[in-house]
């Protein structure tokens, strides 16, 4: 289907389309990574104060909350939810990897198309978690244990950074097809260019 434009002079440019400079991209991109980054600083510090409360208050107790929710101070050696026990290194180093590749892409000029706020849940959940095997008592390199505490007797026990990681990943899940890049997107839509002066289009 032919662009149907508003013709100035010679020029037909396409309506509802317009150049987007390098300055603007540079600004989108700023704005990204800065959400992002904001984000993930959220997750990590309400991550790492929920966690110092559990090691303070529940050392030598629970706490009944509602119905069958209570707090409970669990050493996870694990994945997420106690998943992976004894694969703390490999585990780890997953985690490591994943933000390095997270913030390679978002600040070597590669911004991420999927949503910033959805990126720092999940990069600050890694973080989170990773910051314990490295800071915490443990065997070896990355050996430290996570500290979960949120029970539901019905659920592994977990923590803020588990919630981040996971809450983020079904959201990304059931939203992934808004996120794909168009294959068809028309001509002179970022470039500024004009589809009806285009030779190949004709006369």
């Amino acid at each position: 289907m032919p662009f149907r434009g508003r013709r100035n002079g010679l020029s037909t440019k396409p309506v509802g389309f317009r150049a987007v400079t390098p300055t603007e991209t540079k600004r989108r991109s700023r704005r990204h990574n800065l959400v992002l980054l904001g984000v993930a600083a959220f997750v990590v510090a309400v991550d790492q104060l929920t966690k110092w409360w559990a090691l303070v208050s529940l050392d030598d107790r629970d706490i009944d909350l509602v119905w069958t929710l209570r707090l409970n101070l669990v050493h996870n050696t694990g994945a997420a939810f106690g998943l992976g026990q004894g694969l703390e290194a490999v585990i780890a180093v997953l985690a490591l990897v994943f933000v390095v590749v997270v913030a390679w892409a978002s600040w070597g000029g590669r911004r991420l198309s999927l949503p910033p706020v959805l990126l720092g849940m999940i990069l600050g959940g890694a973080i989170g978690n990773l910051a314990d095997r490295a800071l915490r008592s443990g065997d070896g390199f990355l050996g430290g244990a996570v500290v979960d505490f949120v029970d539901l007797q019905w659920w592994p026990v977990f923590n803020a950074a588990d919630s981040a990681i996971v809450v983020a990943g079904v959201i990304l899940v059931l939203t992934a097809p808004r996120y794909r890049q168009p294959t068809d997107e028309p001509q002179g839509a970022t470039t500024g260019g004009d589809p009806e002066l285009d030779p190949s289009n004709g006369p």
